[in-house]
């Protein structure tokens, strides 16, 4: 999906989610910008492949495939992540990067305390299996502690997640995966291209610590 005029701006959705997230800054960013927008497979308009689950490599190909030939990459989460290995990989393909609540590792480690603990994510992979509506948004909900807009930020999501169908349950299982295994920090020295990393004060999922300490 393609909208406006000016620069490439590519937006990449975080896992369970579709292009349709960005409606609300779509119109203000098609003023400058040609915005390209990419659905992840399983998600949004983009269909579960017959062969089954791509590789991370085949994954890759596909976005490049699916860009324009040079552009600034805009990721959320896991869409962050995999612009950030894009940038690391094929730099000629990358102008500049935003990165939403990302991280170079999503899961914590002996050397890495700024990300998920495994058990958890494990529980949300099981829980998938069972109810993976409820699921997904139990996962959207950790994205902000409880506040004074938290209630209202959950039906805007809630609406919006399931805009364009539900995620396909195949989608959610590789995203998650890809969640569990990326570990991208021995590739930030590669990224050429500047960086903005936009944290959130009460995301619990990716804390401020994680783009401190990747950049």
């Amino acid at each position: 999906q393609q909208e406006g005029r000016g620069d490439d701006l590519v937006l990449l959705h975080g896992w369970g989610l579709h292009g349709g997230i960005w409606d609300p800054i779509v119109p203000a960013l098609a003023r400058d910008w040609r915005v390209t927008r990419i659905d992840l497979p399983g998600h949004g308009r983009s269909p579960w492949p017959d062969q089954g689950a791509p590789s991370l490599d085949e994954l890759m190909s596909g976005l490049v495939a699916a860009a324009p030939r040079r552009a600034v990459w805009l990721g959320w989460s896991l869409g962050g992540m995999l612009a950030l290995r894009l940038a690391a990989r094929l730099p000629q393909r990358v102008r500049g990067l935003v990165l939403v609540a990302a991280t170079p590792k999503f899961v914590e480690g002996p050397d890495w305390p700024h990300g998920m603990e495994r058990t958890l994510l494990e529980d949300f992979r099981n829980a998938l299996e069972n109810d993976y509506a409820r699921t997904l948004m139990r996962f959207l909900a950790l994205q902000s502690r409880p506040g004074d807009h938290a209630a209202q930020e959950m039906r805007v999501l809630r609406r919006a997640v399931f805009a364009h169908g539900h995620p396909q349950r195949e989608g959610l299982s590789f995203g998650l995966r890809l969640l569990e295994e990326m570990d991208l920090r021995r590739e930030l020295t590669a990224v050429q291209c500047s960086s903005l990393w936009v944290t959130g004060d009460r995301d619990v999922l990716v804390p401020h610590e994680a783009a401190q300490a990747a950049a």
